[in-house]
């Protein structure tokens, strides 16, 4: 008897955030009787995992075909995964709607803080909802207000711990895994040493942006926001190769149309360690455009003090757009995002924002954020034991639409066949051995 027909899922993990978060959701959706699979494609894959796995050791060519033989193998229901733009992840999307099976896609909070997204088909660019205000309207009328959530805690210690963990585990891995290839565009020693510069340097770049920022005072300006080259909201859901060419096109229009009087400043993005000086790319490009007097880079600073206080916020697509949001800033988008919606933000040329940034309809907005929270939004964060608690309990209800009631698995089910991959050929896509294999690692 299959899940499917006893009432019950079957669940397989793909990638998830560093860390126990994917493990420990696993954990609780057995502990309901629902069976659990995993696949790792790198050794931090296979570390974060504590219960069966399946590895798999092939390349990416043959990805699809052994993917879709394993979900009917398997008689998967649901598939789950963090961020849908990952080349594995893309296809094993593809591949699952064929066969009709729910794909749950984690990623990080569309509403900041306190929140992580969960939504089924896609998120962010594929995302399925409506780009339509009175459609938010019309939906948040059915809902109560937004309920109160407590603060989540939160450490960039943990995340810097659990992220070096999982690259170095996956680089001394590699001959396991020679196919794998990460999704991250930065070589792992190019990172590593941007990070050891900027623990190295920190304290002094806290000091110069506090002085940039004392010596602007209280000139007002507007606020970039840097993201990272390696999100794929820079890479598949903007019109822009990179974050540089992104901000070379912001200061040329600023340089343009900007009214005098008013100041840019642009943040590096806190989990930034590339080693590229973004100070010096923004002064070069302001003096390309004569406004060296006006732009200022900061590398460090409390992002909601800078963007409540900004004059209007400029970003690709970062959710660093309904930080301010959040503080009634007004918010220009350069590319596909959840929150572009006439009314909330201004579709318009950038050149004409500048000069008179649209008012946020707040009404519109606060029916938009209530629909996300019923939707797509679950509270919690996966950098504290707290948060991570939070994110099952609340992950739980949301992918089986069950009362959360402690069980144990059925009898029916082995205990390492509950919690994890069994039952495979160890063979690829091409039947050739070695290709994958079961561990309970």
């Amino acid at each position: 008897m299959t899940p499917a027909t006893r009432g019950k899922h079957t669940f397989l993990f793909l990638q998830g955030p560093h860390g126990a978060f994917f493990d420990q959701l696993a954990s609780a959706l057995a502990m309901q009787g629902h069976a659990i699979r995993r696949i790792n494609l790198n050794g931090g894959d296979r570390a974060d995992w504590s219960g069966f796995s399946t590895n798999y050791r092939s390349s990416l060519k043959g990805w699809p075909l052994f993917f879709d033989d394993f979900v009917v193998d398997h008689h998967v229901t649901d598939v789950i995964l963090f961020g849908d733009c990952r080349p594995h992840h893309a296809s094993a999307h593809g591949m699952a709607k064929l066969r009709g099976i729910r794909v749950h896609v984690f990623e990080e909070g569309y509403i900041r803080p306190d929140f992580m997204t969960l939504q089924e088909d896609g998120v962010n660019g594929n995302s399925t909802l409506p780009r339509d205000g009175d459609w938010y309207r019309d939906q948040a009328g059915r809902l109560s207000g937004i309920p109160p959530v407590a603060p989540v805690p939160s450490s960039f210690a943990r995340r810097l711990r659990e992220t070096s963990r999982y690259t170095i585990l996956s680089a001394l891995t590699r001959p396991l895994y020679p196919f794998y290839r990460s999704h991250r565009s930065a070589a792992m020693l190019s990172e590593a040493l941007g990070w050891a510069v900027h623990f190295i340097t920190r304290r002094r770049e806290r000091r110069r942006s506090a002085a940039t920022m004392a010596a602007i005072g209280d000139t007002p300006y507007f606020a970039l926001p840097l993201q990272l080259n390696s999100d794929y909201q820079i890479r598949v859901h903007s019109p822009f190769r990179d974050m540089r060419a992104a901000l070379r096109f912001i200061i040329k229009s600023f340089a343009r149309s900007a009214p005098p009087g008013v100041n840019l400043i642009v943040k590096r993005h806190p989990l930034d360690g590339s080693l590229s000086s973004w100070r010096r790319f923004v002064r070069r490009e302001a003096h390309r455009y004569g406004i060296a007097d006006r732009v200022f880079y900061i590398g460090d600073g409390d992002i909601s003090d800078l963007v409540a206080k900004a004059r209007a916020v400029v970003t690709v697509n970062s959710t660093v757009g309904t930080l301010a949001l959040n503080s009634g800033v007004p918010v220009a988008v350069l590319g596909e995002a959840i929150y572009d919606i006439e009314g909330i933000v201004r579709r318009e040329p950038l050149d004409m924002f500048w000069a008179d940034p649209p008012a946020v309809d707040v009404a519109l907005y606060d029916a938009f954020k209530r629909v996300l929270i019923d939707r797509c939004l679950i509270p919690g964060g996966y950098l504290s034991d707290e948060g991570i608690a939070m994110l099952v309990r609340h992950a739980e209800r949301r992918l089986t639409g069950e009362p959360v009631v402690a069980q144990t698995p059925e009898p029916a089910d082995t205990a390492a066949d509950t919690a994890a991959g069994t039952g495979s050929d160890d063979r690829d896509a091409d039947g050739e051995l070695g290709a994958h294999d079961e561990d309970g690692v």
